[in-house]
């Protein structure tokens, strides 16, 4: 434990102090304690329904993990098999190997609430604009079988990590309904016009666990810099996600940073300025998941999971529009 500790990042850390405990009061404390403390955190381990996974599931129930949603949870939420344990500590990865399926996925549990709230159908035509590592992608694919899952990912590395990952948890046969790009999210609108049924916007953000693990000062430095212009980034993204949307389509925003900046004001700057879109409630969600998350109360326009002792899911951010 003493070994992370002595890699967390001083500058970021008393940036974090000075922003966070004025927008998130009392709270902060919890939440920096477990942040600053890797010993604390928890792993989700997502089954490949691709897979026969009974050996794994049997495994994983004998060490004391039990699913994240129980047989009462929706239908959708029940085609996710994600299990979680109270306890700290990460369950061991599968490398990948070039023409084998890989049985599970490790993640943060919070990371699935953007692919609930999206809430996709068979056949749907469906945009995950930011989709690397290709967590989420995959997700999207154990809860529905779509007319089209296109993954998108500018940056080239990144790119080469997504399709990866899509080679590791989907079979061949099935990966004739994936279509991957490297392209600038916020030219997709264009590109795309009223293509998409349902969009992701998993942004790219200021994400809070891994800055605090910057060793690079002077990198951390450039980070905090340029996080004044990410919320800029953030907008046009989403903007261009509603002109992809067709008329009805839904959109979920989401970005793993406890930011206001980037989170709230983003929709709240995008709901002023476009009038073919509505926020859509998902206080039900929040309700429903209550038990294995900690939400913020009254955040505006989404939910945020804010990590905590015995659930250090997030940070999280989640929130949902429909176009007119």
């Amino acid at each position: 434990m003493g070994r992370f500790r002595k890699q967390i990042c001083r500058f970021v850390l008393d940036y974090f102090d000075q922003a966070y405990s004025k927008e998130l009061g009392d709270h902060w404390h919890t939440v920096r304690e477990v942040l600053t403390d890797p010993g604390l955190w928890q792993y989700a381990v997502l089954l490949n329904n691709y897979q026969n996974t009974v050996e794994t599931e049997n495994h994983l129930l004998m060490l004391g993990y039990h699913k994240l949603f129980s047989d009462n949870f929706p239908n959708k939420q029940k085609l996710i098999k994600c299990y979680i344990s109270k306890k700290p500590g990460k369950f061991p990865s599968q490398r990948h190997q070039s023409g084998k399926i890989k049985d599970y996925y490790i993640l943060n549990a919070s990371s699935l609430l953007p692919v609930l709230a999206l809430d996709i159908k068979d056949g749907e035509m469906v945009l995950d604009m930011c989709a690397a590592p290709g967590g989420k992608s995959v997700t999207l694919l154990q809860c529905a079988s779509p007319g089209l899952l296109h993954c998108n990912e500018p940056d080239v590395h990144r790119s080469m990590w997504l399709r990866k990952t899509l080679e590791s948890f989907v079979p061949l046969s099935h990966m004739n309904v994936l279509s991957t790009t490297q392209l600038d999210g916020r030219l997709i609108g264009r590109l795309y016009a009223s293509s998409y049924d349902k969009v992701l916007v998993d942004a790219p953000c200021s994400n809070d666990r891994s800055w605090l693990f910057s060793s690079d000062t002077e990198r951390a430095k450039s980070r905090i810099s340029e996080r004044k212009i990410l919320p800029v980034i953030q907008t046009e993204l989403l903007r261009s996600a509603i002109n992809a949307l067709r008329p009805g389509g839904t959109l979920v925003y989401s970005t793993c940073t406890l930011s206001k900046a980037e989170n709230s004001d983003v929709i709240s700057d995008v709901l002023n300025s476009c009038s073919d879109v509505t926020p859509v409630d998902l206080s039900h969600l929040g309700r429903t998941l209550s038990n294995e998350f900690r939400f913020a109360e009254q955040v505006l326009h989404g939910l945020l999971v804010l990590p905590d002792k015995g659930k250090s899911w997030g940070p999280m951010f989640v929130s949902k529009l429909i176009k007119i």
